[in-house]
């Protein structure tokens, strides 16, 4: 994670494609509403329809200017023209929501002015175009600025101080990745007087931009004199955040008594982050349920050709807060392998597995991965491939054990394992699906899993649990990870 901690002024190069989002906007939300007129009066929109009351197209663009200025505004409320660069997904979500906000403005202007009544098509066609519209030509804007970093336009230049395998880690981002608008033309293994000495001699010259602390075990009287410097020439600072700074991301400032004081809170999902994020799993578990209901059948069928009853699993998990529950899966083994508290000769296959973990588990850590068991079925190689096995989760989502979108729930024995920082995985409900489980399956270490499931924790959105769960499938059909 780096932190700017200088308040310079922000490169012209960025400066450039910030102010340019207006006028994009503008554009494209005057095509929105000048597309919206034509195609209500269009043939085919007037066959389908005939106009029960005209509206003069110099009304109409009166109208439209104002409204124009309103969705503006709310484009502001939402944050799209802040100079931080947003992921595309969550710069889509904020011209929905944005879009959204300034269509009710209008139809709430109409109703209570009685004005454009029989106008029901152009109200939804310049909501849909303006989202359409607007978020294309920012798609265009960044696709061009991408395009000119990747040729080295528009970057920073900084040299990096530390020579631990961070350091080098990040060195080698920024080599990689042009698109993050820096590279490092310098890195210093420590700062002292000959470091200082050169990178005085750059400043002067103007040929570096900024400096980025990635030693997060230099001394702290260096680390202050390093920022000193920097303050002084006018150079931008960045540091790599140490352990401790980096843990906690989601924090809240009070003043009790002039006192600064520093809650940190373990995640977004308090109060109605909870409240919204019940209300999605409700919605989502139901709708998929029906849809997926098809290929529960299906499972069933195969099983019991196989291998007969049962069809479902069960299995203790461990999920929020440490608190067990029973989850419920399509069984994909044989059942006179299979564990579970509905199999008599559990205790004995629970010591096959020990052995079966020993010899080919593909993971370390606290969590195991079986490459090719021998207790799968061959129906249940095809139903974890696809993770058809996965499906009746939706009914623990359902009961409020489980979440759509969240850390994956393991078993108490693998949970006794957790350090006690993983351990941090326990404090949301665990999901069907998550961040881990599209960036890699089963081909991710635990170490990685957990630190993603972290992140998530920390930075939760509804927009985050769309992006996830509109990946899913992908990563289901790439069958990336799974056995």
């Amino acid at each position: 994670m780096i932190h700017a901690t200088c308040s310079m002024t922000m490169n012209r190069f960025n400066l450039t494609f910030t102010a340019l989002r207006l006028p994009m906007d503008i554009a494209a939300l005057a095509c929105a509403s000048a597309l919206a007129y034509l195609l209500r009066y269009s043939r085919f929109a007037t066959d389908v329809r005939p106009v029960l009351q005209d509206i003069p197209y110099s009304t109409y663009i009166q109208t439209s200017l104002t409204f124009v200025g309103v969705w503006i505004l709310m484009f502001a409320i939402a944050g799209l023209y802040t100079t931080r660069q947003r992921r595309a997904w969550n710069e889509l979500g904020r011209v929905i929501l944005a879009c959204t906000a300034a269509t009710m403005v209008l139809i709430t202007t109409i109703f209570f002015r009685r004005e454009l009544a029989q106008s029901r098509f152009i109200i939804i066609a310049v909501w849909l175009l303006s989202i359409f519209l607007t978020y294309f030509g920012r798609l265009v804007l960044r696709t061009i600025q991408h395009q000119l970093l990747r040729m080295g336009m528009g970057h920073e230049r900084v040299v990096v101080v530390g020579a631990a395998d961070q350091a080098m880690a990040l060195v080698k981002t920024f080599k990689n990745n042009p698109i993050h608008g820096i590279t490092v033309i310098k890195t210093f293994a420590t700062w002292d007087d000959n470091q200082k000495e050169i990178l005085r001699s750059m400043a002067e010259r103007g040929a570096v931009d900024g400096v980025m602390l990635a030693d997060s075990d230099l001394p702290k009287n260096r680390a202050l004199h390093l920022i000193g410097f920097a303050n002084k020439y006018h150079l931008k600072f960045h540091y790599l955040a140490d352990l401790f700074a980096a843990r906690f991301t989601n924090i809240e400032v009070t003043t009790p008594g002039g006192i600064p004081l520093i809650e940190v809170k373990p995640t977004p999902l308090d109060g109605w982050g909870r409240i919204a994020k019940r209300t999605e799993d409700i919605i989502f578990s139901v709708m998929l349920i029906v849809l997926t209901s098809p290929l529960w059948l299906l499972g069933a069928l195969i099983i019991l050709i196989e291998d007969g009853f049962p069809i479902l699993f069960k299995n203790v998990r461990v999920g929020e807060k440490g608190h067990e529950f029973m989850t419920y899966k399509l069984r994909s083994m044989y059942k006179k392998y299979s564990i579970g508290p509905q199999f008599s000769n559990a205790k004995k296959n629970l010591e096959l597995e020990k052995e079966l973990i020993k010899e080919k588990s593909i993971k370390k850590g606290p969590v195991y991965k079986i490459a090719d068991d021998p207790r799968v079925m061959r129906t249940g190689k095809f139903l974890r491939r696809w993770s058809i096995d996965e499906l009746p989760n939706f009914i623990s989502v359902l009961k409020g054990d489980m979440s759509i979108v969240g850390p994956r729930p393991h078993q108490p024995r693998e949970v006794e394992k957790y350090t006690d920082e993983q351990r941090f995985v326990l404090a949301i409900k665990p999901g069907v699906t998550g961040l881990a489980q599209i960036s890699g399956r089963s081909d991710l270490t635990f170490e990685d899993e957990a630190r993603l499931d972290i992140w998530y924790i920390e930075n939760w959105s509804p927009l985050l649990d769309l992006y996830i769960l509109l990946k899913t499938p992908f990563a289901v059909i790439q069958r990336k990870g799974a056995y």
